[in-house]
């Protein structure tokens, strides 16, 4: 994917998900901090990461598996991707 280096939202999105690890490393060291908060902070992580993987998906399909296609169905593409993010 020597192609993603040029996408600057997801290189963002990495950016964002490397910010919310480290605030979790730092709820984890202060005493203070309930569970529920780092919890919180984790599904949030969770919610990212599956965010950067359906971009991911999303531009792999369209530039390898998509690119070379004489003809897309832009709807039928729209739907497949709706259904990955439901599922995946």
């Amino acid at each position: 994917m020597s192609h993603l280096h040029q996408d600057k939202k997801i290189l963002n999105r990495v950016k964002r998900l490397q910010g919310q690890l480290k605030a979790v490393e730092a709820s984890l060291s202060e005493p203070e901090t309930g569970c529920i908060d780092v919890l919180q902070q984790v599904a949030a992580i969770k919610g990212a990461v599956n965010g950067l993987m359906n971009e991911l998906t999303e531009a792999h399909l369209r530039h390898h598996v998509l690119a070379d296609a004489e003809q897309v169905n832009e709807e039928e593409l729209t739907e497949f991707l709706k259904l990955l993010k439901r599922y995946g």
